[in-house]
This record gives C-alpha cells, structure tokens and sequence, in this order.
C-alpha cells in the first residue's frame, strides 16, 4: 500500500512539494450522476431544463467551469494551478444527468481534484435549480473517470 502523501514524518497535514517534477501534460476526467424525477425531467426541452431560473444545464456549466479554477481555495491541501482547459458537458440520459468534466494543465501536479470539483459544483447547480420543482433528486456518485500525465495513468472500466 502507498503511503499518505498529505502528511508530515510527525503526521501533520502538509502540502506536497512538487518542486522536483518534470512539468507534463496532466488531464483528468471527472463525471458526475444527478438522478431525476419525472416531475423535473418533464421540463427537458431543447437539450436543457428550462426554470424560472433560467436554463438549467448551460448555468451548471459555467458554475462547474469557475469551480475549476478555485479547487486550490476548497481543498485546503491543493496546489494553486494555472489550467489549460476545462470542458464541461451534460446529457440528460433517462432520468440521469450524466456531468463529464475534463481538465487540462501542464504542470507538475495532477487536475484530478479540479476535475472532481468541477462535476460536483455542476451537479449541485443542477439541484439548486431544481429543487423547487421536487426534492427527490439524487446526486449518485462523483468518480474519476481517467487521468493522465502523472506517475500512472487510470481509466476507469
């Protein structure tokens, strides 16, 4: 098993020091599933949910976008990381509203976290929006999908 890699020899919370690293070309794909009730679903209507708060999917884009580029001010131990890109997609299938967020950097630290962040704020804006409309909305799971450029690769099966 790894060793933690956020703790001190005394076991006191530290950020990674990352000066050492070669800069490379990170990605990761984050993605993030918002489970539905009909009575929501029944407002889908050109490719987005419309609200009296406006279209539902296209202000989760944004919302997950600029969450992206503030995970170092979430995450207490993150890395301040200037991104590449971040692309931020939704597609309603059945019930579900599946978030993908990918992120892009070159640098010597990993986005996994940003891209993690950035399908969670999605799929909290996508509540807030509308909730009004019903609480049975679910937000199943946040997982990492793929990354690349570190120590390993990951792609999930």
């Amino acid at each position: 098993m790894n060793e933690f890699t956020h703790l001190d020899p005394q076991g006191n919370p530290a950020m990674v020091d990352v000066g050492a690293k070669a800069v490379t070309h990170r990605m990761a794909h984050a993605r993030s599933l918002v489970r539905l009730p009909d009575a929501v679903v029944a407002q889908f209507a050109h490719a987005d949910i419309q609200t009296k708060k406006g279209p539902v999917f296209q202000t989760a884009i944004i919302a997950g976008t600029m969450a992206t580029k503030r995970t170092d001010e979430l995450i207490p131990l993150c890395h301040s990381l200037g991104l590449d890109g971040c692309r931020l997609t939704i597609e309603l299938q059945g019930n579900d509203a599946v978030v993908d967020c990918t992120v892009t950097t070159e640098g010597k630290t990993g986005v996994e976290m940003e891209a993690l962040v950035g399908a969670s704020v999605a799929a909290l804006t996508i509540y807030d929006m509308c909730k009004a409309l019903s609480h049975d909305i679910v937000i199943a799971e946040t997982k990492l999908m793929a990354k690349a450029g570190g120590k390993r690769d990951f792609r999930r099966s």
